[in-house]
């Protein structure tokens, strides 16, 4: 199965499709959100990503899911409401998604199948590393948060490539 992302569409926030391949030459950071987690407060932490590595090329794209203990029931409109008063989020946010099962979005069945461990979302806040070919790189588990060593590193790595 690929591991390039590129010719996915999505659909964002607004309701208008967007074709993947739009990010070429952007690092991307691809994380399934929710706004009652008990990692909502993450959000924090990846607009400070957004903020501190936008000029170099990093893209957060934020997918909301209702797929985890129902912590997503809002209306996209609520989501961008909650997402910009709470956490001040400047990044993009899309329209919601099926992160897993038998509706699961195209975009996270190749995710999930493309790098180790392989297998499915198994909460909010799972963040996916895609460099700026649009090859999926790395997947970082819900309780690694934005800020943390690993994923900056792997963040930083990409953007210097």
């Amino acid at each position: 199965m690929s591991t390039n992302i590129s010719d996915i569409t999505v659909k964002t926030i607004n309701g208008e499709d967007k074709l993947l391949s739009e990010y070429a030459g952007k690092v991307l950071l691809i994380v399934n959100v929710a706004s009652y987690c008990g990692y909502t407060s993450q959000y924090e932490g990846l607009e400070r990503l957004n903020r501190e590595y936008r000029d170099a090329g990093l893209r957060i794209l934020a997918f909301p899911s209702n797929d985890f203990g129902a912590q997503e029931p809002g209306s996209n409109e609520e989501i961008v409401q909650f997402c910009t008063s709470k956490y001040g989020v400047s990044f993009e946010l899309f329209d919601k998604v099926h992160a897993k099962d038998s509706q699961q979005h195209p975009l996270y069945t190749r995710l999930t199948n493309a790098v180790e461990p392989t297998g499915p979302v198994a909460w909010n806040f799972e963040k996916f590393l895609v460099n700026k070919q649009g090859e999926v790189v790395a997947r970082f588990k819900s309780s690694v948060k934005p800020y943390s060593p690993e994923l900056i590193a792997t963040i930083e790595n990409e953007l210097a490539k």
